[in-house]
C-alpha cells in the first residue's frame, strides 16, 4: 500500500539565546499508510511535539530543519509554499493539541470556530457551515439540546473543549489526524472517553491517526503500530502488542517497568536511572547509554541505526547486532 505520509531522514534543531543549537530530531524516518493507527511513544522532552509541528511545517522561529523530507500527497511539505500548506492543514492533515483551552479562541463561540474550518477549505456559505456544525458536534458526542455551539470555551469543561477541538479536526474529513497527547489535561475517565471517541471516528471516517503519548500500555489499546522515541531518535518500531509484550530496546523496557500498571505483586516501581540527556550536549554514541543497564563499550562511541529488523520490527540497539 502506498504511504499516506512519508518522513525520511528528518533532522531538526532549535537555537538558543547563546547561539547554541540543540538537535531535537535526529534522522527520523517512518511512514503512515491510509487507515493506519500509529502511536508515537516517549517521555516528555524527547521530541514528540516537535515532530508533530514539523509534519505541518509549524516550527517556531527558533526551529530549523537541517535535513530530510515530509511527503504528503506527493509533495514535500517542508518545501511547500504558504498557500499549499493552508490547503493541507485541516483538510489533508488535522491536529488535536494536548491543551484544548489553548487551541480555542476565548472570545469566539465554539460553533463559529468549527464553522471557520469548513469555510476555510470548502466552497460553502457561512449559513450552510453553521448548519453542518450541529452534525459535527453530534459526531463528537454532544446532544442537539446541549447548546454547546453557542458557548464560549471558558464555559466548557476540559473534556468538552477537547471534543470541540476534535470536531474542528474532523470537519473536512482529513485522511490523517495527529493527536498530540490529547488526554494530558483530563481526568482518567474523561481521557478514556476521548480515546474511544478518536478510535470510533477513525473507523467511521476511514482516516489514519498518529497518536502521541507517554503511556505505553494506554497507547497500545488504540494503535496498530508503535514508534518509540528517545532524545530525538526512533529507537524501536513494531506492532503495538509485540512492542508492549516483548519490548526490545532497554528504554522501552524501562518505560514499561516505570508505570504503575506495570508493577505486579505490589513491588516498588523501577524508575529509569539518571536524567534525560542535554540535547545541546549529546553523548558521542548511543544517547541512552548513560542510563542503560545493558550498555557495552561500543555504545559509548557509536550510534546504533536500525540494527535489528525482523517481522516488521526494528530496534536501534547494539545488543541485537550480529
Amino acid at each position: 500500500m502506498e504511504p499516506l505520509l512519508g518522513v525520511q531522514n528528518l533532522t531538526v534543531s532549535y537555537g538558543s539565546p547563546r547561539g547554541r543549537r540543540r538537535v531535537v530530531l535526529n534522522d527520523v524516518s517512518f511512514t503512515v499508510v491510509p487507515r493506519d493507527a500509529v502511536g508515537l511513544l516517549g517521555e516528555s522532552g524527547c521530541g514528540k511535539t516537535t515532530l508533530a509541528l514539523t509534519l505541518l511545517n509549524l516550527l517556531p522561529h527558533s526551529g530549523q530543519v537541517l535535513g530530510g523530507s515530509v511527503v504528503f500527497g506527493g509533495n514535500n511539505l517542508l518545501d511547500s509554499g504558504r498557500d499549499q500548506l493552508q490547503k493541507v492543514r485541516g483538510a489533508g492533515i488535522s491536529m488535536v493539541h494536548q491543551e484544548p483551552g489553548m487551541s480555542l479562541n476565548p472570545v469566539i463561540r465554539v460553533g463559529d470556530q468549527v464553522a471557520e474550518v469548513l469555510c476555510a477549505h470548502l466552497p460553502i456559505s457561512r449559513q450552510r457551515a453553521r448548519e453542518q456544525v450541529h452534525a459535527l458536534l453530534a459526531e463528537v458526542g454532544f446532544t442537539a439540546d446541549s447548546g454547546i455551539g453557542e458557548a464560549y470555551p471558558h464555559q466548557l469543561s476540559g473534556g468538552q473543549q477537547q471534543r470541540v477541538a476534535i470536531a474542528q479536526a474532523i470537519a473536512c474529513r482529513p485522511p490523517l489526524m495527529i493527536a498530540d497527547e490529547p488526554t494530558t489535561a483530563l481526568d482518567s475517565a474523561t481521557a478514556l472517553e476521548i480515546l474511544i471517541l478518536l478510535q470510533n471516528l477513525k473507523r467511521k471516517l476511514g482516516m489514519a491517526i498518529l497518536l502521541i503519548s507517554h503511556d505505553p500500555v494506554l497507547i497500545a489499546r488504540f494503535v496498530d503500530r508503535i514508534l518509540v522515541m528517545y532524545a530525538g531518535n526512533l529507537v524501536e518500531e513494531g506492532p503495538a502488542q509485540r512492542v508492549i509484550s516483548q519490548p526490545l530496546h532497554p528504554y522501552t523496557q524501562g518505560l514499561l517497568h516505570a508505570r504503575p500498571a506495570g508493577a505486579c505483586h505490589k513491588q516498588p516501581l523501577a524508575p529509569i536511572p539518571g536524567e534525560p540527556p542535554d540535547l545541546a550536549n549529546l553523548p558521542a554514541g548511543c544517547s541512552f547509554e548513560p542510563r542503560c543497564f545493558e550498555r557495552m563499550e561500543i555504545c559509548r562511541t557509536c550510534q546504533p541505526r536500525g540494527i535489528y529488523k525482523e517481522a516488521h520490527r526494528q530496534v536501534a540497539c547494539f545488543k541485537y547486532a550480529d
